[in-house]
């Protein structure tokens, strides 16, 4: 509870220094002056290796098929891991991630390690989160990260085995509360029945079995829905909202640019289409998005479709949606995105929606 207390509060008193690392410090001395028996990271996991050799791993060329399929799990899971990390890191800094880079990165460390003694390693979620929520922003913080456990392992392990384990289970309940983002889970118990189960589903697997077991089934899972879905709506007549005859949009005002989206906006779309929408947003004053042919959009996507828009309405860009079907607009009046754009920039046609935007950039010039 102390140690909560102090990462939690010591940000009043400074914030030059993280206030897990002040919680560490403070807790371990305090122990050792006060001989209190506590469980520590020697009494648990025993003594810290201080010293690292180079050696080649031995194994038999006959025997490598054996290694094969271990090898793919390993490799399989630990890439789902570290791209996990990253966009729990992207969520927190409002930022994206280079995920050819990150896989890349970490299939040459993977390469190098052994050759010390090392085991493949992945991005971690918790580790990444306390390094954003302690002013890590660049993969900068990663390197310093990695040399600082370097420093503590080759000059400090004496020092840093007396640390209390309930020292960093404390830090770790900050973290995963960090991390939670309970309000995006309240957010997604009030969309649709799909989303539902795939979010608790998904929860309960990652609590009693394990996360990367949870991913895994929960991406079928949301496979198999999605393809629910997109059954369900094969078989519904179609509406004609947003069916006008200009397609040409070469001759739009000054300021104004379209972007339309065709098909489901769900998890494997939703970032494409959003960062080219952020893309030509960037460039224009106000920005037309139809949505005629969106049947549907899933959590994921409404979460992203809210990041784009306060990014682009920060940068000073109005956002005007046209043709968006009743279900559609159900669903983003549920997570409160129509309030976010303003009802008045919601069209039923495309038609609307440049007028309405031919009048603004008549009210605000250029």
């Amino acid at each position: 509870a102390l140690t909560i207390l102090i990462t939690l509060y010591s940000k009043k008193i400074t914030t030059k220094i993280p206030g897990s690392f002040i919680a560490i410090i403070f807790i371990t001395v305090a122990v050792q002056i006060a001989n209190i028996p506590v469980t520590t990271i020697e009494s648990f996991f025993g003594e810290i290796p201080n010293t690292f050799s180079f050696s080649f791993p031995t194994f038999e060329i006959s025997n490598l098929y054996i290694y094969i399929a271990p090898a793919l799990t390993i490799a399989l899971l630990g890439g789902v891991e570290s791209l996990l990390s990253a966009v729990v890191a992207d969520g927190m800094i409002s930022a994206n991630h280079r995920s050819n880079t990150e896989l890349i990165a970490q299939g040459i460390a993977n390469v190098v390690t052994p050759f010390f003694g090392g085991i493949p390693a992945t991005g971690a979620i918790a580790r990444t989160a306390t390094n954003v929520k302690n002013g890590g922003r660049t993969p900068i913080a990663g390197i310093v990260h990695a040399l600082t456990l370097l420093l503590i392992m080759l000059v400090f392990a004496s020092y840093a085995k007396l640390i209390p384990m309930a020292c960093l289970a404390g830090i770790l309940i900050v973290v995963s509360y960090n991390m939670s983002e309970w309000r995006s889970f309240v957010s997604i118990l009030r969309g649709s029945h799909f989303d539902i189960i795939v979010l608790l589903t998904t929860f309960l697997l990652t609590v009693f079995v394990d996360l990367t077991v949870a991913i895994e089934i929960g991406v079928v899972l949301s496979s198999l829905l999605f393809m629910k879905r997109m059954s369900d709506i094969g078989i519904k007549p179609q509406s004609h909202i947003d069916s006008d005859i200009l397609e040409d949009y070469s001759h739009l005002p000054e300021g104004v640019s379209v972007y339309e989206i065709s098909g489901p906006l769900f998890f494997a779309s939703a970032k494409q289409y959003t960062e080219v929408i952020k893309e030509i947003g960037f460039k224009s004053k106000i920005m037309i998005i139809r949505m005629r042919h969106v049947p549907f959009v899933d959590s994921t996507a409404l979460h992203n479709f809210e990041e784009m828009i306060k990014t682009l309405q920060n940068s000073g860009v109005t956002l005007l949606l046209s043709g968006v079907n009743d279900s559609v607009l159900k669903d983003l009046r549920k997570h409160d995105i129509t309030l976010l754009i303003g009802e008045e920039n919601i069209l039923n046609s495309f038609d609307k929606a440049l007028k309405h935007a031919q009048g603004m950039n008549v009210t605000n010039p250029l």
